[in-house]
């Protein structure tokens, strides 16, 4: 697919997806979205991280485009919701970790993007915010309730209600960015995150993800089953094998991903 919308790239082990629209501070449109579900959708099996990102110095992803959804009817509000519910939550499905890198606005659908993804870190530039209110609209992509479990409801609805946009440094206060960095440096410290996290045991990780994501949802003894079923699967795997091994012999492990 020859993107218009979006750059994709691979820096070795980790894939790199680019919201590319600056002219428009890189907003969603219902083509960018069809770009980024192929993309996601194109991942190889030697992909073990993935890094999204905005192009240009400005922006993350300043929202979803106005003009554009300044004039569909509610159906067609509809369509377009559930074309970002089903991106987001293909690449929150996603095995391999996910690392937001928000290096500029990151508003309304842009934060909700980034709430897509597994890890978020901001630059000391980046402003985020849901300021849907301001329009006459709620948050159509998933961010009323992915804000609400990571914020806690208090903290999601005085963000829903007020529309404020926060800081960098206000975002990493209240739990919704990890680490706040020099914008020069945000790139660099979002791949070693992904280094860092690639010499583990990639069906490991994926497991922890699932174990996670799925337990989040289910009460405390519902949730400890599934970790207990995910611990004990992985001895069946050629990783828990050699990561024991490599333990026991003092020497780094080289895991296949079996």
């Amino acid at each position: 697919m020859d993107y218009q919308n979006i750059k994709f790239e691979k820096d070795g082990a980790i894939a790199i997806l680019t919201v590319d629209r600056p002219k428009a501070l890189n907003a969603l449109n219902s083509a960018t979205f069809h770009e980024m579900d192929h993309a996601l959708r194109s991942l190889k099996e030697d992909t073990r991280a993935l890094i999204v990102t905005g192009g240009g110095d400005k922006s993350f992803v300043a929202g979803a485009d106005i003009a554009e959804m300044s004039t569909i009817s509610a159906a067609q509000a509809r369509e377009f919701s559930a074309l970002g519910h089903h991106v987001f939550a293909s690449l929150e499905n996603l095995s391999i970790p996910t690392i937001a890198a928000v290096n500029g606005f990151a508003l309304g659908g842009g934060l909700e993007l980034a709430l897509g993804c597994d890890l978020i870190y901001a630059s000391e530039k980046a402003k985020l915010g849901v300021p849907e209110v301001t329009l006459g609209v709620i948050p159509g992509f998933g961010g009323t309730q992915r804000l609400t479990r990571l914020l806690g409801r208090a903290r999601a609805k005085e963000m829903l209600f007020t529309a404020d946009r926060i800081d960098a440094a206000k975002a990493k206060e209240i739990g919704l960015v990890l680490e706040v960095l020099p914008a020069d440096k945000l790139m660099e410290h979002c791949k070693a995150v992904a280094a860092k996290i690639l010499k583990n045991g990639p069906l490991a990780v994926a497991q922890a993800k699932r174990v996670v994501e799925y337990g989040a949802d289910q009460d405390l003894r519902a949730a400890n089953e599934l970790e207990r079923q995910g611990f004990a699967v992985l001895f069946g795997s050629e990783d828990q094998r050699e990561g024991m091994a490599a333990f026991l012999a003092k020497r780094p492990a080289n895991f296949q991903g079996k």
